[in-house]
This record gives structure tokens, C-alpha cells and sequence, in this order.
């Protein structure tokens, strides 16, 4: 009997600590229930994806609703083309644009790296359903049903409009996006522009100095490009054909860019007939222009995901326009300087086929004389995005920032207004400093 007693007591002893034990643990998962979990997915309900390494979110470039458009990064503004509807399917989730009601998805279906990310007609394909492996927090790498592979922005790039493309899944910050709840704008890091500002919201101070051309070239028939140009700093300037230097439109340009091309490092001094021509996506970066003819460049053709970009250097002596954005999508200047100027940027009033044009101005100096900085056609949905601009000698503040124009086919364009509204013209008080 006292034998039985002893394991009696051992068997006690033994349910005590394994309920111990389990209350412990019950313990442990309501409290890790109740501060979150690394591991849990969000809720199904509306997001902004930020991107890690930018900070910059998920969009549909130019608010675009056409099938096909590839998906890009930019400024968050918690509008309804940066919002994403997430909803459960199957085992994972589909990522639908509030604007267009379209999916997220792989082109093609691939399951190459490097293949386009873009907004699609949902059809409920695994290459539009993506799971979600937790990072930290509400940050996850999102990945691809069809192939495995993460939502990546193109190399890494931390510039705003960059293109979201698919790319083999690893801890490079590019490949995290955190989800911010709908309705509340995450928090955009500062630009960083060649001379830093002092604040997030303020403009750079100092203007970057006019180069010395080293030697010129005389150009008396248009220089084709197709890939890189790179002038070495030599001032080229337009002869024969292209040395009249008045505002006839249909002059040449001494430049033209093929879709693809990049420019770089040239000066083009006076006579300059029109300018650069591109057609399709293309770089021009470190370009100066002494005197601009017709118009500096004039950017033709593309498609509503088309990204071009000027970065750096900079235009005097523009009767009119700077850059003439006759094309479709967005057209980024950063970097930029511009002296005794009409406009820096006008998005073409009367072309014959009109479509939504995007503008982003990113650290601009700006010298009177100017009428405007950039004009564009509210009825066709056009917008423009300022940040970081200077505007020197301008006492009276007369040069406008964003003018608002009723575009058309034919005839003449109208002037409607001026000034941010948050639609069209994007920008806040805070992003304008006048130096006089």
C-alpha cells in the first residue's frame, strides 16, 4: 500500500507541472495574440505598399486604367492609384487598384526575373495572386503564386518613378513593402538632391555652376542615337539646316533619341534649331542648354507607362517652352536650372490625339523672367507633381507654378487657373522658396 501511495503522489506531481506548463503557454498566445505577430498576414481591406528601400509607394503610373500599364514607385499621396485592395485567394492574396479595379500581375505570366509587374483584367490566374512572407512588422516580402518570385523595384532604384518588376526573393530592402491601412499617408523620406536641403520639405540653396565646354563641334545634320551618347562635354551647335535658331516648329532637331537612348554630358550652344527630339522612354542627363531655339527637347510617342527622365543640368534664353511634352506618360525633371524662360514644361495643348501626361519637378532652380513652371491640361487628367524649387529675382512673384489649361485637338488651348490643388497640381507651400 504505501508502494501505490508513492506513485499516486508521482502521477499527481506530474499533472501539476504539465498544467502548469500549459497554462504558461496559453499564456504566452493570448499575449501574442494581443500584441501582434511578426508572422500574421494583414487583414483582408485596403493598403498602400512602401516600398522598404525608398520609401516610396506602389502605383499605377498616372493613374492609368489600360490593361497592360507596369506598375512604378512615387511619392505617397494615399490616392486611390497608390490604394490596393487586398483579398484572400486561395492561399494567398489579389492585389486590386482602387481606381481601375484591375490586378496586379506578372506580364505574361512569366516566371523570369526582371519580367514587368503591371495592372491586368483580374481573372483569378496564380500569376495575380501573391502570398505574403513577413519581414518585420507590417513589412512583407510579397511574392508571386505563378514563379516564386518577389515585388521588386527595377536595380534597386530609390527614384520616384521606377518600374516594379518580379525578381528572385532575398533580404534586399527593395523587395520589403510595408502595409499602411487605407486612409492613412505613410511617411515619404526626404528627396536627396545633389546640394541637400536643410529639411525634408526644403529646397536645395545653391545652383550647381554652368560647365566649360570643352571645344565644339559644328552640326549641320541630325545626330542619331539609338543607345548611349555621351559628348564629352563638347558644345555642339546646329549649321546649313540647323543653324537658323528661330521658333519655326518644324525645324530638326540636332539630337535625336530613339526609345531606349540616354544623352549625356553635351552642351548645345546657339544656334540650336529644336533642340532633342525623343521618342519613347530615354535619359538625358548633364545636357546644358546655352540658347534654347524652338524648344530645348521635345518628348513624342510612349505609351501611359512611359518614364523619361532629365537629371541635371540646365536651359537659358527659352522664348517659350523648355521641354514639350507632346507624348504619353510621365516626364521627370530633377536637377534641373532654368534662367529667362516662358515655361520649363507644357504638356501639349492642342495635339491631335490628347491623352493623360504626368509631370514631376524635382529640385529646380529657377531664374526670372519665367511665366511658368509647368502647364498642363486638367481635362485630359494630367497632373503635376513640384518638389524642391528655387525661384530667384522674382520679387513680385509673378512666375507661376502650375497653370491649368483646357486642352484640344484643334485651335488654341485655354487657360483655366493656377495653383495646387491637389489633384492636378500637387505640391505644398513649403516645396516653393523665392531667393530675391
Amino acid at each position: 500500500m504505501r508502494t501505490q501511495k508513492k506513485h499516486v503522489r508521482r502521477r499527481s506531481r506530474t499533472a501539476a507541472v504539465l498544467a502548469a506548463v500549459v497554462s504558461l503557454l496559453g499564456a504566452g498566445l493570448v499575449a501574442l495574440l494581443a500584441t501582434g505577430s511578426a508572422s500574421a498576414a494583414p487583414g483582408a481591406g485596403s493598403y498602400s505598399l512602401k516600398n522598404l528601400a525608398s520609401g516610396l509607394c506602389l502605383e499605377v503610373p498616372g493613374a492609368g486604367t489600360a490593361a497592360g500599364t507596369q506598375l512604378t514607385q512615387s511619392a505617397c499621396t494615399g490616392a486611390a492609384h497608390q490604394t490596393w485592395k487586398l483579398t484572400a485567394s486561395g492561399s494567398g492574396y489579389t492585389l486590386t487598384a482602387a481606381h481601375s479595379a484591375r490586378c496586379a500581375g506578372v506580364r505574361d505570366a512569366s516566371t523570369s526575373a526582371g519580367k514587368a509587374v503591371e495592372q491586368q483584367n483580374c481573372a483569378g490566374t496564380a500569376t495575380q495572386v501573391w502570398t505574403l512572407t513577413p519581414v518585420s512588422g507590417n513589412t512583407y516580402r510579397v511574392v508571386n503564386g505563378n514563379g516564386g518570385k518577389c515585388l521588386n523595384v527595377k536595380d534597386g532604384s530609390t527614384a520616384s518613378g521606377a518600374a516594379v518588376q518580379q525578381n528572385s526573393c532575398d533580404s534586399v530592402t527593395s523587395k520589403s513593402w510595408t502595409f499602411t491601412a487605407s486612409g492613412t499617408v505613410p511617411t515619404n523620406p526626404p528627396t536627396e538632391p545633389t546640394n541637400p536641403p536643410t529639411g525634408p520639405s526644403d529646397p536645395p540653396t545653391d545652383r550647381p555652376s554652368w560647365p566649360t565646354a570643352n571645344g565644339s563641334q559644328a552640326v549641320s545634320s541630325t545626330i542619331e542615337v539609338s543607345g548611349t551618347y555621351d559628348g564629352g562635354m563638347k558644345r555642339l551647335y546646329g549649321s546649313g539646316d540647323l543653324g537658323s535658331g528661330d521658333q519655326d516648329e518644324n525645324q530638326p532637331p540636332v539630337i535625336r533619341l530613339a526609345d531606349g537612348a540616354t544623352l549625356q554630358n553635351v552642351i548645345l550652344g546657339a544656334p540650336a534649331a529644336d533642340g532633342v527630339h525623343c521618342a519613347g522612354t530615354c535619359t538625358i542627363r548633364n545636357v546644358w542648354w546655352e540658347d534654347v531655339g524652338e524648344d530645348a527637347a521635345t518628348f513624342r510617342g510612349g505609351s501611359s507607362s512611359t518614364v523619361r527622365t532629365i537629371d541635371g543640368g540646365g536651359a537659358k534664353l527659352a522664348e517659350d517652352k523648355v521641354f514639350q511634352h507632346n507624348g504619353a506618360g510621365t516626364l521627370v525633371v530633377k536637377n534641373f536650372q532654368v534662367d529667362d524662360f516662358g515655361k520649363l514644361v507644357r504638356s501639349c495643348g492642342n495635339c491631335s490625339t490628347q491623352n493623360a501626361r504626368h509631370v514631376q519637378l524635382q529640385n529646380i532652380w529657377a531664374t526670372a523672367p519665367g511665366t511658368s513652371l509647368v502647364g498642363i491640361n486638367t481635362n485630359y487628367g494630367d497632373t503635376a507633381r513640384i518638389s524642391g524649387v528655387t525661384i530667384y529675382e522674382d520679387r513680385d512673384r509673378d512666375m507661376k507654378i502650375c497653370t491649368k489649361y483646357k486642352g484640344t485637338t484643334s485651335g488654341e488651348p485655354s487657360e483655366i487657373g493656377s495653383g495646387a490643388d491637389g489633384t492636378h497640381c500637387i505640391y505644398t507651400p513649403s516645396a516653393i522658396r523665392y531667393v530675391d
